[in-house]
């Protein structure tokens, strides 16, 4: 599908961008991109592209996810065109590139906020979906920015075990705990039609959540989740959202740190890899 001016046509050609074909040169050969897709700024006949952002100085813990962009693209070599679940050859219907990473200023949030919007605005105004990996999940601010410039407010379904609706820490508006109640202020989000799945963990206090409750979102608490299991959730989380454009959000702390231990505040009572799976295809 062609997604140019928001609106769907059929491509008469096959997709244009696909990665290297691993039977002709091996997996650990050539530049690290994504899947080994083409490294091309462009956005003619592309579907989705590929958009690293390094930027991990929002953060109140640990650092290090500016380098998350790079290591994703390298294990992602390993990664293969056909999904045996949904049973489809994703690059038979879609055209992808690896579009590089957006440019950053380390320590300065506000700079980079606005380096991020400037080069995913493009993006988004021609059509193509950008995905995104990180970067601190203060990053999100500045995607939602440029999303909604063209989509206007967008539906959220946030996977993470915060809400991440802080109003300031260290009297500052800026930081990875404060950019969803940054993003309803500038009316970037419709929390009417917003999901958050999967908080848990320790408090400062009992506002932390009701919070969140209070500027709209729906929560989905880890607990109901290990309780009454997956099950219906997607549905649940598909009928909130409605044909509402959507923006989805995984930070990685949604996994339990059992499975993904590098995150900056690891959250026990997580989230198997499998279990991550299957809430995001049944979201398909």
């Amino acid at each position: 599908l062609d997604h140019s001016n928001s609106s769907h046509r059929q491509l008469t050609t096959a997709p244009r961008y696909r990665p290297a074909d691993s039977f002709e040169s091996p997996r650990f050969t050539g530049v690290r991109t994504f899947m080994r897709l083409p490294a091309l700024q462009t956005t003619d006949d592309v579907d989705a592209a590929i958009v690293g952002l390094p930027f991990d100085t929002g953060v109140s813990f640990r650092v290090g996810a500016r380098f998350g962009p790079e290591a994703i693209r390298s294990a992602s070599v390993l990664l293969r065109p056909f999904h045996p679940e949904l049973d489809i050859d994703i690059f038979e219907h879609l055209s992808v590139v690896d579009y590089g990473d957006a440019p950053v200023a380390p320590g300065f949030i506000e700079d980079s906020y606005d380096r991020i919007t400037r080069y995913l605005e493009p993006i988004h105004a021609a059509g193509v979906v950008p995905i995104a990996p990180g970067g601190d999940h203060s990053i999100v601010l500045a995607e939602l920015r440029a999303a909604a410039q063209v989509h206007g407010p967008l539906a959220l379904v946030l996977f993470d075990s915060h809400p991440d609706t802080w109003d300031r820490y260290f009297g500052h508006p800026y930081f990875h705990g404060t950019p969803f109640r940054r993003a309803v202020e500038e009316d970037l989000l419709d929390t009417s039609r917003s999901t958050m799945i999967g908080l848990r963990g320790a408090l400062y206090e009992r506002a932390d959540w009701e919070q969140a409750r209070a500027l709209g979102f729906e929560l989905i608490p880890a607990s109901e989740l290990h309780r009454n299991g997956l099950a219906g959730v997607p549905e649940r989380v598909r009928q909130r959202t409605g044909d509402h454009p959507v923006f989805l959000s995984f930070d990685i702390d949604f996994l339990d740190p059992a499975y993904a231990p590098g995150t900056g505040t690891p959250e026990v009572g997580g989230f198997s890899t499998w279990q991550a799976q299957e809430l995001l295809r049944g979201l398909a």
